[in-house]
């Protein structure tokens, strides 16, 4: 494995103006700039186990995870310091998960986690962004070949990184609930971040947003709450924070498992329940979790209002608290920041 970079050609980046649909309000110290719609990405890319000009990180049209969607991935944020740096959050945990669930489409690479997370700090000391950023690592099926296999084929790590703000807005949801059921481990396995299985969070998305929602929940098969398209979702009733098990079809976000510790180590009683479809509809709060949405109030449900529909202090709380954290202000957190 090398990080030997090459010179850059010129207009390797592609710039483009965000088209964002975040537009509202953000709880301060979330991460600023676009939603990644139309995103500047990085000069420099990882793959083949080099750092390349990012127009050179290039497959084929024939490679297996284009036609198959067999890859696994990670989505992990960098965020500026208040003493101008910037910061992986919880990069380690992301590129453990990668190669764990890497073994669910029986692949494996040579790189390990941690040789993972150097080579990231040498690609965002190259790219050079002067804003927050998000880094995506790609782990996929490169053989060009449309044989239905996991097997026999090469395995290949690829890392991009661009500036990014919110995935959405943070406060201010407007959610509904979707009519396609989230994909069960028995189909594709939700806990996997399986790509091709990412076509099920794009369907539901999609219809919200035709219908003027922000986001969608998707049901279990038999009708619990799972998750939003891409985050988890917690309920706050009483000041107790719930959120449905990993066993309903639920992604073990990052994300999520830092806002459990976080909520506990603040006097929050936080349990893991399934959820009926209705208790979201009398919840005094909703939140979302995640790398992308941060973590994001919701203020209404299918037009229900969430609580009083303006004010989450629960939700509040652990939104300050979560981005002192990100932000490299409060020591408690120390470890979950790798300085780049």
């Amino acid at each position: 494995m090398s990080t030997q970079a090459r010179p850059a050609p010129a207009g390797t980046s592609t710039p483009g103006a965000s088209t964002s649909g975040t537009s509202g309000t953000s709880a301060a110290g979330a991460a600023q700039g676009g939603d990644g719609l139309a995103a500047e990405m990085g000069a420099w890319a990882y793959s083949g186990g080099s750092i390349v000009p990012f127009g050179e990180a290039n497959v084929s049209i024939a490679t297996h995870a284009l036609n198959y969607g067999t890859g696994v991935f990670e989505g992990i944020r960098a965020y500026r310091q208040d003493d101008g740096g910037t910061a992986i959050l919880l990069a380690l945990e992301h590129y453990q998960r990668l190669l764990r669930n890497a073994r669910l489409i029986r692949a494996q690479v040579q790189e390990s986690a941690e040789e993972l997370l150097e080579v990231t700090r040498e690609l965002l000391r190259r790219n050079a962004h002067d804003s927050d950023v998000y880094i995506r690592p790609l782990l996929f099926k490169a053989s060009p070949t449309i044989r239905l296999q996991l097997t026999g084929l090469e395995d290949r790590i690829a890392i991009f990184s661009f500036p990014m703000g919110g995935y959405v807005r943070t406060e201010g949801l407007r959610v509904a609930m979707s009519a396609w059921q989230r994909i069960n481990d028995n189909a594709i396995p939700a806990r996997g971040k399986v790509t091709g299985g990412y076509v099920n969070a794009c369907l539901a998305v999609e219809d919200a947003h035709a219908a003027g929602y922000d986001e969608a929940i998707m049901l279990t098969a038999d009708g619990h709450v799972s998750e939003a398209s891409s985050a988890n979702l917690f309920l706050v009733r009483d000041s107790v924070i719930a959120t449905p098990p990993l066993t309903d079809d639920v992604l073990g976000g990052i994300t999520r498992g830092a806002i459990i510790s976080l909520a506990r180590d603040s006097g929050y009683t936080v349990v893991e329940r399934k959820l009926d479809r209705t208790e979201l509809y009398v919840a005094d709060e909703l939140f979302f979790t995640g790398t992308g949405v941060q973590i994001a109030s919701v203020a209404s449900i299918d037009d229900r209002p969430v609580g009083d529909g303006a004010s989450y202090p629960v939700t509040a709380d652990l939104q300050r608290r979560y981005f002192d954290a990100v932000r490299g202000r409060d020591p408690r957190y120390a470890s979950w920041l790798t300085r780049v």
